[in-house]
């Protein structure tokens, strides 16, 4: 894991410094680049034309571009690297923090193997500063595996240190880059849990998971329990069980609670965890199975959330819930046609079983409405449809617009992609079924939009809340970009973390 810390010097000892350059242009039409703020003492150091050098190298100051140069002056790095921020800001605009986020993660997945680097880039005050090291600390983040060690393996960016100049105000950027490591750390604690291959990552071990970090965090206010299958069938949460009958590795139902002294407000997540989605009896086509160990990214994105927000000690109380099962096609199986009864009471019947993900949410939101709380979020991989609409956009739904567009403007704020959803009434009546409360399938067209309203019968009356379908965002199977790796991304960790601060800063 990369460490990261800070100095008063760009100029320090390290096998790389990282500088910003905005793109320009003059009037005549000749394009290239200007230095950001942050850069001066490596331009100095260099003999006052790194600016001249990048010109004639071509450099264009796109956002995220690299290039590359060898040190010479007193520069005491071996090499520089100039990471594009886009345009520069005008007179009357401020640093576009999202573009300086998603800069410095590429500069840094560019390191990788190297032991430290110095990233001079914008970091004024605390939200640059915040923005940077959250940036870098994503972009060197590098899943390990189950790899046999290898002497000449090149690993992560070990130690990254950023240079924040005497101008700014030290104990707030310090606070900033604390939170930046806990919410980074959270993100790649997702992304491991979602990489993890399911021969390893399966509902008990997922489960025990949580119970080891819950244990090394040595927080009281921090507190886990596990529901087994006895448990689970004892409690009636037939979605949970009735998805995970057909496997030889039995579902889990987590509950991580979060409590502060101070908190005014009450949170509630709801994760999907399916630790691996064969479909069921509704079997996918082989090649739809290529990402299914990511089918639980909503499940690791609530409990990396809460174990952030815990850290943290942010003035909210945080219930998170994890609906752990393996949908396997075993001799035990949920059938089509067959019904369960969810915690509660409602009974669904399952038309189809590659749509599980929807019923082993209903248990948990219906448990999570008997907390009350004053705002109630899901989080999960639900529909295919989603990734036809939005791609990698995540999909926002609910029963509260207001809550809604605030969601929506969380992930903005938070360096996030979602986009808002609605929950048409005219689909409702396509759950309806003559054998059950409601079926588990309804209208092909708009699946995503019938997936949110068979799961909003599951929520408590007057609880406000949003229903987030990650399935595009959580797993990259192309190339890194941005603050993106290839792989599982953490996505809505962020997003959850920024929504439980600002309702614990609420008045």
């Amino acid at each position: 894991m990369t460490s990261i810390s800070l100095t008063a010097a760009a100029t320090g000892k390290a096998d790389a410094v990282v500088v910003g350059v905005y793109a320009t242009e003059t009037a005549k039409g000749v394009k290239g680049v200007a230095l950001a703020p942050g850069a001066e003492a490596v331009d100095a150091a260099y003999g006052g034309s790194l600016r001249k050098a990048l010109d004639l190298l071509g450099a264009a100051g796109s956002e995220g571009e690299l290039t590359k140069l060898p040190a010479q002056g007193d520069v005491k790095a071996s090499l520089i690297i100039a990471v594009g921020l886009g345009k520069a800001p005008g007179k009357d605009g401020g640093v576009d923090l999202d573009a300086l986020r998603k800069s410095a993660a590429v500069a840094a997945r560019s390191l990788s193997g190297k032991a430290k680097a110095v990233f001079a880039l914008p970091a004024a005050d605390a939200e640059q500063a915040g923005a940077v090291a959250e940036g870098v600390l994503l972009g060197a983040y590098a899943y390990q595996g189950l790899k046999a060690p290898k002497k000449d393996a090149k690993g992560a960016l070990a130690e990254a240190v950023l240079a924040a100049g005497p101008a700014a105000k030290q104990a707030a950027v310090k606070k900033a880059v604390e939170r930046a490591g806990s919410v980074a750390g959270a993100v790649n604690l997702a992304r491991d849990l979602i990489n993890t291959p399911p021969s390893h990552l399966y509902p008990k071990t997922f489960a025990d998971r949580v119970q080891t970090e819950v244990k090394d965090a040595a927080l009281p206010a921090l507190t886990v329990e596990v529901l087994d299958e006895k448990a689970l069938a004892k409690g009636g949460y037939g979605g949970i069980m009735g998805i995970g009958q057909g496997s030889a590795k039995p579902p889990r139902l987590v509950r991580l609670a979060y409590r502060h002294p101070k908190a005014k407000q009450h949170l509630a997540l709801v994760g999907k965890g399916i630790t691996f989605d064969t479909g069921g009896i509704s079997l996918k086509p082989s090649n739809a199975m290529d990402t299914m160990k990511s089918d639980m990214s909503g499940a690791a994105a609530v409990f990396a959330a809460t174990l952030a927000v815990a850290r943290q000690e942010v003035p909210v109380n945080v219930t998170a819930y994890m609906s752990l099962a393996e949908n396997m096609p075993g001799g035990g199986a949920v059938k089509v046609s067959d019904v369960v009864t969810i915690y509660g009471g409602k009974t669904v019947e399952i038309m189809n079983t590659d749509a599980e993900g929807r019923v082993v949410m209903a248990d948990a939101l219906a448990r999570a409405s008997e907390d009350e709380p004053d705002v109630l979020l899901d989080v999960a991989t639900l529909t295919g449809a989603q990734v036809l609409a939005l791609d990698r956009l995540s999909a926002v739904m609910g029963n509260d617009d207001a809550l809604r567009t605030r969601v929506v403007e969380t992930a903005k704020a938070a360096g996030e992609e979602m986009w808002p959803m609605p929950l048409p009434e005219y689909l409702r009546e396509t759950i309806d079924t003559p054998a059950a409360d409601l079926s588990n399938m309804g209208s092909r067209m708009g699946g995503m939009l019938v997936a949110g309203l068979f799961l909003r019968e599951f929520v408590g009356a007057g609880i406000p809340w949003a229903h987030l379908d990650i399935a595009g965002a959580s797993y990259n199977e192309k190339g890194a970009y941005g603050d993106t790796p290839k792989g599982g991304t953490g996505a809505a960790v962020r997003t959850l973390v920024k929504l439980a601060e600002d309702m614990g800063a609420a008045k």
